[in-house]
């Protein structure tokens, strides 16, 4: 039983409850109070929700797939405009015609010969050379050549093969590499020989020890047993292995008609060497800005202490691990998990894949003395020449160090005092920011250059650095500079 005090206090609690929020809701018909305001006016606004018609920016890729089927159909109608709208774009940057050089690579195939990076109406090099960066980017004279080049699909990005290395890995594993929403854009003349020659630091006695074929599963036990260690037997055989990747795998969101068991680290690397295939970076977002890939040859890694293109990675164990774990897969360890991610153990499968990567040389180079300059009694004079514009006023040896012609640091160009930024088939062209100096040891062997391909030739690259360095060079010393250049 209550008490009386009990009663008589619920009425008055009731009276005061009700009291309040009158005196609430009065005041929030009077609308905020100038305390109120001001909070309001200082808090950060809230994310503004995309349009309708507006795909919203993210880190991620989204796990969320459609029907395999209902893809395959619409890429694969979609792929012969795609590749029109970017053959369109190679040709109307270069002249992609086959003009062969009577110098050619360490197997024979001859490289291609001039500047290829078409200029605009009306300009000529030397013009051009001569206005400051100021000029060139008001009047908008910067070679279309010289821009971030975007990936054959931006938008879409992933691994892409030229069609010699997908017929005979196909040819020898059953392995398709083929993609059914884009082909490889650029024309053969253009990239590195293949198969390319392997040539080893420990056993140099031995000249190209892949005796002329694509070292892949099928073959490369009976080519190296008996000449590599166990450790790096093995690690061989995982760099050819294939594993899951991002357009490249077992689930339904990939872009191979069939099921994949993936890529392999030498799919790319050929031969430990490169066959020009490429990809987009995957550590920038939004997918506007990311760069295309130039795949660098592996040659000499032994002597380089930065690997990635802009990562800055310090070891070569660091590259292997970081390309199986993140770039595979675009950068999103998220989807990774989806497809099949496989996790390098350091200690043993690492170690073991690096120290293959480590024993691989750079090719021989017969007019270079011990210190990796060249050997008068065997240069020519206009190599000489090269030689001395190389180490003078070309400004080339501030990065490019003998005898391996790297220093093993970044450097960025800050190409954009030339152009004012712009969208190029989907891909902002903006700052390419720092890159590494990549070595310059048998660079005739390696087509095309900078860490986006956007140089074909050595005589584009030649063409590239006189204008941004500034270096004012005679039209006989930018060619004398690619005949030294052709001799490293």
């Amino acid at each position: 039983m209550r008490s009386l005090w009990q009663v008589s206090r619920t009425p008055a609690i009731v009276m005061v409850v009700a009291c309040c929020l009158a005196i609430f809701l009065s005041l929030n018909a009077q609308g905020p109070s100038s305390s109120d305001q001001a909070e309001q006016q200082n808090a950060k606004p809230s994310a503004v929700p995309a349009k309708p018609d507006e795909k919203p920016k993210s880190s991620y890729i989204s796990v969320n797939e459609e029907d395999f089927k209902t893809v395959f159909a619409r890429m694969s109608a979609a792929k012969p405009a795609i590749m029109k709208r970017q053959m369109a774009l190679l040709n109307e940057r270069y002249d992609l015609s086959d003009r062969p050089a009577a110098t050619t690579m360490s197997r024979g195939k001859h490289i291609q010969d001039g500047v290829r990076v078409k200029l605009p109406s009306g300009m000529t090099w030397d013009k051009l050379a001569d206005m400051t960066p100021e000029q060139i980017k008001a009047q908008d004279a910067f070679p279309a050549g010289f821009y971030p080049l975007p990936h054959p699909n931006q938008a879409e990005g992933g691994m892409v093969f030229p069609h010699f290395q997908i017929d005979e890995v196909k040819k020898q594993t059953g392995r398709d590499l083929t993609r059914f929403d884009l082909d490889f854009d650029f024309p053969d003349q253009f990239l590195p020989e293949f198969p390319a020659p392997i040539f080893l630091t420990t056993r140099p006695d031995l000249g190209d020890v892949s005796k002329g074929q694509l070292v892949t599963t099928d073959n490369f036990y009976e080519l190296f047993n008996g000449m590599l260690n166990p450790k790096q037997l093995e690690g061989l055989r995982l760099l050819l292995s294939p594993f899951a990747q991002q357009q490249f795998n077992l689930t339904a969101d990939r872009r191979s008609e069939h099921p994949s068991m993936g890529v392999a680290c030498f799919d790319c690397h050929q031969n430990g060497s490169t066959n020009g295939a490429t990809h987009l970076v995957g550590d920038i977002r939004p997918e506007e800005s990311r760069h295309r890939i130039d795949t660098p040859t592996l040659r000499g890694v032994n002597i380089q202490r930065l690997f990635g293109s802009q990562r800055g990675l310090k070891t070569v164990e660091d590259f292997t691990e970081f390309e199986q774990r993140a770039a595979y897969f675009d950068g999103d360890p998220v989807i990774a998990t989806k497809k099949g991610v496989n996790i390098l153990e350091r200690g043993s499968q690492v170690h073991d894949m690096a120290e293959f990567q480590e024993l691989l040389d750079f090719p021989p180079a017969p007019k270079l003395n011990l210190f990796g300059k060249l050997d008068p009694a065997k240069a020519s004079p206009e190599e000489m020449r090269g030689q001395a514009i190389f180490f003078g006023k070309g400004q080339c040896s501030t990065c490019h160090t003998p005898p391996y012609y790297t220093d093993n640091l970044m450097h960025n160009l800050r190409t954009e005092r030339f152009f004012k930024p712009r969208m190029i088939n989907g891909r902002f062209a903006n700052m390419d920011g720092p890159i590494k100096t990549f070595p310059l040891r048998g660079i005739k062997d390696t087509p095309p250059y900078l860490h986006d391909d956007r140089l074909l030739t050595l005589d584009d690259s030649v063409e590239f650095f006189n204008l941004i360095l500034g270096t004012k060079m005679t039209a006989q010393e930018k060619k004398d500079l690619v005949a030294f250049m052709r001799a490293l």
